[in-house]
């Protein structure tokens, strides 16, 4: 089976590329190209024809149910995968009643879009073909469980693995939240370089990030970990 092409549609920097390491780390699926807005996307999907669409909510001008909608009206073919932070029953409804594979509410972590994508995948390989399928054909797709997660997921450029698992390893440990600057002086690293790797922490929601306001000078974000 060839490469599932699928095209990314979201507005943060730094989770576009999240998700497009993820979603590649999964074998059989390629990123063909981004964009930033609804907008966009339409204009991608018209240019490009993926199979898959990996869809935010939240963007400037059109947002996602807008851009799902069109796709349904103009009868685009092509399904489409929900990533986002909206977690209200009205959103998710509607993203579900206009034909959405799947709904992945952020934060989320790998093994759940690797098990997404696995069971799109078993879906698009059963309903691609010209023909029919039997009951048995459509139940293995959406009951049985996709196979165990046996890979490693590749971080940004310029982060590395040991790195990233002290901080997960120091913040484990902490009761309070700890500024960037705490967290270099725990593991011994510049607070630059710890800022980086809390960035990403906080994007791909393994921890939470607090403003903490003093009296003087300027607010200080301090990290957690997710219990």
């Amino acid at each position: 089976m060839s490469e599932i092409t699928v095209l990314l549609i979201e507005d943060d920097p730094m989770v576009q590329e999240i998700n497009k390491a993820f979603i590649e780390k999964v074998k059989g699926f390629k990123v063909i190209a981004t964009a930033s807005n609804g907008t966009e996307g339409l204009k991608q999907i018209k240019k490009l024809k993926p199979q898959l669409v990996v869809l935010d909510i939240y963007m400037p001008g059109q947002d996602g149910i807008e851009t799902l909608q069109q796709i349904r009206v103009e009868k685009i073919e092509l399904d489409v995968i929900v990533i986002t932070a909206a977690n209200d029953l009205q959103t998710i409804r509607a993203m579900l009643q206009n034909g959405a594979f799947d709904y992945i509410i952020k934060p989320f972590n790998y093994e759940r879009i690797h098990k997404a994508l696995e069971k799109y995948r078993a879906y698009y390989s059963t309903v691609s073909p010209s023909g029919s399928v039997t009951q048995k054909d459509l139940d293995d797709v959406f009951f049985s469980e996709p196979r165990q997660l046996q890979v490693s997921v590749d971080l940004p450029k310029g982060l590395n693995e040991l790195t990233l698992k002290q901080i997960q390893s120091f913040l484990q440990n902490q009761s309070e939240a700890k500024s960037a600057e705490e967290v270099a002086e725990g593991i011994g690293i510049a607070r630059v370089t710890a800022r980086r790797y809390l960035d990403y922490l906080v994007k791909n929601g393994s921890i939470q990030m607090d403003i903490q306001y003093g009296t003087i000078g300027r607010p200080v974000n301090r990290y957690l970990l997710k219990k």
